[in-house]
């Protein structure tokens, strides 16, 4: 298999269960200033207040805290770490306190020996933040953390007070079919193969065991090849949501406007009073897909007004009476 292959196929790897590529599709090489490449654009951002590791249900995670405000829990995507948020870091630690987390087996955490699952994942992101000493944070989740903070809201709703989930699904179903191809090609024989890309450089400038490589992409891909379906847990998120994906997404239209309607939005019309507004939001940010949408100043546009729990949109109503 050929190196652009192989780089195709991680930037293939999606959403809730995906790796979050760097390398662009096959018709064009991977940007030579990706943030993804190397931890230098997260250091470009305010220097974190406190950073350290936490050891909780058998996973060492690092985590960094940024900034001042309302907690903000940020989880980076696969393959990927607290540093492809680089270039919109800066614009959320502006009005908020950022917890940002390596997952297991990213960034300065180790793979460890325990079973790679989001379920878990979500439950050690809820103990994390105890230990901080939050009671209660917004989460916003890309891709493979998009999935795990899905599994943390869902599981301890009490700790998440609002939630966003940025080119997540809740299905496997939701990718197309392509997509799904690809992303069960994952195995540990790919490692060669990606010796020279932004992925690996990413991971060996920081890894704790940088050897281990080969078996996160194992552990990985046998996850990815997984059957899910989370459509009964959509009920179990209590708090408001939002959900944020490219036009270009590798997830099918369809399955995001299903998401949306799981939780009760796109259901019907919201009326010209905005009576029957949903309190949860669907946004498809345009020209943009799934391997550059967390590094986009759009996405920041797009959910701090969420996130804050504010809206700059009046009814027609309304600016009839301001005209008057």
């Amino acid at each position: 298999m050929s190196r652009i292959i192989s780089m195709a196929l991680v930037a293939c790897l999606g959403a809730a269960l995906s790796v979050a590529a760097v390398a662009a599709p096959t018709t064009a090489p991977a940007p030579a200033t990706s943030p993804v490449a190397t931890g230098a654009a997260a250091a470009t951002a305010t220097a974190p207040t406190r950073s350290g590791r936490l050891a909780i249900n058998g996973v060492d995670y690092y985590y960094e805290v940024r900034g001042k405000g309302e907690p903000l829990l940020l989880l980076h995507g696969g393959l990927g770490s607290i540093a492809m948020f680089g270039p919109v870091l800066e614009s959320l630690v502006a009005g908020r306190e950022v917890i940002a987390v390596d997952l297991q087996g990213h960034g300065h955490t180790a793979l460890g020996e325990r079973s790679f699952r989001l379920q878990d994942m979500g439950d050690d992101m809820a103990a994390l933040v105890r230990k901080l000493g939050y009671t209660q944070v917004d989460v916003l989740g890309y891709s493979l953390g998009g999935g795990v903070a899905f599994r943390m809201a869902a599981q301890n709703p009490a700790q998440v007070r609002r939630l966003v989930m940025v080119s997540t699904a809740f299905s496997d179903e939701g990718y197309y079919a392509d997509v799904r191809v690809q992303q069960n090609a994952l195995t540990p024989a790919m490692a060669p193969m990606m010796a020279g890309t932004p992925m690996y450089a990413s991971y060996a400038a920081v890894a704790p065991k940088v050897e281990e490589f080969p078996r996160l992409l194992g552990v990985v891909g046998d996850f990815m090849r997984a059957k899910y379906d989370w459509s009964a847990d959509v009920a179990k998120l209590t708090m408001p949501v939002m959900l944020v994906y490219g036009d270009g997404d590798m997830l099918r239209p369809e399955h995001e406007v299903a998401f949306y309607q799981l939780l009760g939005g796109g259901l019907r019309d919201a009326g010209w009073g905005r009576e029957a507004m949903s309190r949860n939001r669907l946004a498809i940010l345009p020209d943009l897909t799934h391997y550059e949408i967390f590094a986009s100043p759009r996405l920041v546009s797009a959910v701090l007004p969420f996130l804050d729990g504010r809206s700059d949109v009046k009814s027609w109503a309304q600016q009839a009476d301001a005209a008057r």
